[in-house]
């Protein structure tokens, strides 16, 4: 704790405007809570999370936040987003109404629940802005610690950018590495792994990360003695606390959340302390207080006793200031009391015009729907059938676009099949409707810049005449040093990655030519592996994070789903993170070392890319065109194929391979067989067997998952089978199932189908050890060759008779 000499030496060099700037900004962001409650009980906005009890504490840590430092936070850091100029008072309502236009509500275009604050990292171009120059805030994320692991990259591109010489150049990253990342969270949130994960890491690796805890003794209902042992995190963790200077460890403080000169003396000494030495600090912010109590969703006076009510009200932090001006002789009765009026005048005039410019696009468009609609309903007549609808729409005095577009879909079914001119302006205005609402609610799941994935030019893969066959772990090595000598931006982190060069070898010798500064080993931690690769993709870094084994993506699924796979769609295109993940799974023995999870993958991140290479050649082809685009993948090599021979390819650096684009294996004409990853070396093997007694089968290897067969190649070759089986290692009605779709739905290849598609998967349960285990839990050549055998026996029997 600062002393109380040290904390009037702070304040003392603060002016008088200075100190009553952050008592007026506290207000207004106090007087902003209480509006934006009332907002969501007049049903204008459906859910309020708010900040108010921390002003002070954010105040006092926006006095040491410098242009090119970093927040990764805590949806209740509106003041502190106030304080450092990246969040109007406008714009914080906008994002209360869910306004879906980023120039309003430039954190998250409406598509984040309030409290969910972010800097817009990107030009109209998708290209990184100046990021020295800006206070940058990365996007939040609702799960309580998510924001932790990003924290520990984005300070960890400090270290990198102040260790790593040949970095210098990238001058609109960082100065020298002289950033700060900031980091807050709630004191129950502390309470996740990832949040003691997180801090570990940190430790280890010795980065400019300052972490807030806003301890207001609750986490919603639920009090301290439930969530932290001694109800204390600093307590805890006082084994963290470095023994001296030049010690590993992190330095701890513990500040009053009322004590504003020790706020403003405790961030100073911290900020500092990070910024030069890039030692870690966490400050434990104790004796917060939450008026407004958890959220819109209920009351704290159902589980807060009435004296810890009276406490709460007694040390409001923005009273304590208040006293504390008077007694210091900073300001005068008459001078808050103006600063709390106009506050509230303030915070009006923002908040009317936040709906205002929320609600008039809205209530044009309610006013042209109708106008067609009554234009319909003279002009066919349909008065009693259609005439309830419109006036339903017209006298809702708060419609929002579904109203819209549902009252003008049921409209239409009324006059489906007459000719009209009225119909077909109302079918116009549907269209351009859901064009725009489609910009508006599901545009940018990936990226849309000239470096997106699919804008990547195919430079085509050679190899020369006599090319010797070496190990495929060789031709990934190769691949990973020419892309480590063309772009020094690029490293790579994981679990035994450094010393050895990963357990297969991949990155053998790489730490000796590069340094430990791009080829790192890391604790067996995977979840902030990942965090720490999102962190440094944000500050213009290429991380290649390595999870040892697909199993333990687990551990790592939720921070991948939650922020980097939705981080562009989420900002709507204001921040990107390319950040590809390095694994490897599918074959090899036993429950933990066989996994082809694929079904889990694909449901939780959309809006990354999944590659699933069958050999280290088309691995290669895929990490140069990734290192070369902008949007983050998960890349899952085959666990058997590192020692198969491959030939290292000429231009095994440059070539890339197209995402999307199905390669065809083999040709055959009676039976299409889809497959990926380890199980087209199974299917190849049972197409050969099936050549033998004449079924001709066309193997297709789809490569990606995300995206999937873009120019409908699969479809173009049932149209000449007619007969397809889809086949992989994942449970059943998981990918399989996935590929189905896409191909007889999406493709709408169903039509061109004589048979009743096949799907061919693993067991439901993992496979056991041994390889026993493995031939009768996963799908083998005899399992091929048996479905697609059946499927032809359908065709001709005296041809194809029984074989069991």
């Amino acid at each position: 704790m600062p002393t109380p000499e040290s904390a009037e030496i702070t304040t003392a060099v603060l002016t008088k405007e200075e100190l009553l700037r952050d008592y007026r900004l506290g207000c207004e962001s106090r007087q902003a809570s209480l509006a934006g409650r009332k907002e969501v009980f007049m049903g204008k906005a459906k859910f309020g999370i708010f900040g108010d009890g921390k002003e002070l504490p954010q105040l006092a840590m926006a006095r040491a936040f410098r242009p090119g430092d970093w927040r990764s936070g805590y949806y209740r850091d509106q003041t502190f987003m106030f304080a450092i100029g990246e969040l109007t008072l406008q714009q914080y309502f906008a994002q209360l109404y869910a306004h879906p236009d980023a120039d309003a509500e430039p954190s998250t275009a409406g598509r984040a629940m309030n409290g969910h604050f972010g800097t817009r990292l990107l030009d109209e171009d998708g290209h990184f802005k100046n990021q020295a120059e800006t206070k940058n805030s990365s996007a939040d994320i609702s799960p309580t610690g998510g924001q932790m692991p990003r924290l520990v990259g984005l300070a960890y591109a400090s270290k990198l950018y102040r260790q790593n010489a040949e970095l210098q150049q990238y001058s609109q990253f960082s100065v020298n590495g002289n950033e700060v990342a900031f980091g807050t969270i709630g004191n129950a949130s502390t309470s996740e792994g990832m949040f003691f994960e997180a801090l570990n890491a940190a430790g280890v690796l010795q980065i400019p990360m300052l972490v807030s805890v806003w301890d207001d003794h609750y986490g919603i209902s639920v009090p301290a003695e439930y969530q932290t042992t001694k109800q204390s995190i600093s307590e805890i963790l006082k084994g963290l606390q470095r023994e001296g200077e030049g010690q590993q460890g992190f330095e701890i403080f513990v500040v009053k959340g009322w004590d504003y000169p020790a706020l403003v003396e405790t961030y100073q000494r911290a900020a500092e302390l990070c910024r030069t030495q890039h030692v870690p600090v966490l400050i434990h912010v104790t004796e917060v207080t939450q008026p407004q109590g958890h959220s819109t969703s209920g009351s704290h006076e159902r589980y807060k006793s009435k004296d810890r009510l009276s406490w709460e009200e007694e040390h409001d932090c923005l009273r304590k200031m208040r006293e504390w001006l008077l007694v210091e002789g900073y300001a005068s009765e008459e001078e808050l009391s103006q600063i709390e009026t106009d506050a509230k005048e303030t915070v009006r005039l923002a908040r009317t015009a936040a709906w205002t410019d929320f609600f008039n696009p809205i209530k044009q468009e309610r006013d042209e729907a109708v106008a067609l609609l009554n234009k319909l309903v003279a002009e066919t007549g349909t008065e009693n059938t259609m005439h309830e609808l419109v006036e339903q729409l017209q006298q809702n005095s708060t419609p929002i676009r579904a109203d819209m577009v549902r009252t003008v879909r049921r409209a239409l079914r009324q006059v489906r099949g007459l000719r009209s001119a009225a119909r077909r302006e109302l079918l116009n205005w549907l269209e351009q409707a859901q064009a725009e609402n489609a910009e508006r609610y599901n545009s940018y799941l990936f990226s849309q810049s000239e470096e997106a994935v699919l804008n990547i030019e195919e430079v085509k893969v050679e190899f020369a005449p006599n090319a010797p066959l070496v190990d495929g772990r060789e031709v990934l090595q190769a691949c990973f040093e020419a892309n480590f000598r063309r772009d020094p931006r690029i490293f790579a982190i994981g679990e035994d990655v450094g010393r050895i060069g990963d357990v297969n070898q991949a990155f053998a010798g790489l730490q000796e030519k590069f340094g430990e500064l791009r080829v790192t080993d890391t604790g067996i931690r995977e979840c902030t592996i990942v965090g720490q690769g999102i962190g440094a993709a944000l500050r213009g870094l290429r991380p290649i994070t390595e999870i040892q084994y697909l199993d333990y993506l687990l551990y790592a699924i939720q921070i991948l789903s939650d922020d980097v796979a939705c981080l562009q769609y989420r900002t709507k295109g204001g921040q990107k993170a390319p950040l590809i993940i390095r694994t490897r799974g599918h074959r090899l023995e036993g429950i933990w070392h066989s996994g082809s999870p694929i079904q889990m993958i694909l449901g939780a991140i959309r809006g990354m890319h999944l590659c699933v290479p069958r050999n280290m050649t088309q691995a290669a082809g895929f990490y140069n065109t990734l290192l070369r685009s902008d949007e983050p993948a998960i890349v899952i090599e085959c666990l058997n194929g590192y020692r198969l021979k491959e030939r290292i390819p000429q231009n095994v650096g440059e070539f890339t391979l197209p995402l999307g684009q199905p390669e065809i294996l083999q040709e055959g004409h009676d039976v299409t067989v889809v497959t990926y990853g380890s199980m087209c070396r199974i299917v190849l093997d049972a197409a050969k067997q099936l050549a033998d007694i004449g079924i001709s089968v066309e193997v297709i290897d789809v490569q990606t998952l995300l995206p999937f067969d873009v120019d409908h190649i699969i479809a173009d070759s049932l149209r000449k089978t007619s007969r397809v089986l889809f086949a992989d290692e994942d449970v059943p009605g998981g990918a399989t199932a996935y590929m189905l779709q896409q191909v007889l739905d999406e493709q709408q290849a169903y039509r061109f189908l004589d048979a009743q598609p096949r799907c061919l998967a693993a067991q439901a349960h993992r496979p056991p050890y041994g390889s026993d285990g493995d031939y009768f839990s996963k799908p083998n050549a005899e399992d091929v060759f048996d479905a697609v055998y059946e499927l032809m026996q359908e065709a001709d029997a005296k041809r194809f008779p029984a074989i069991y």
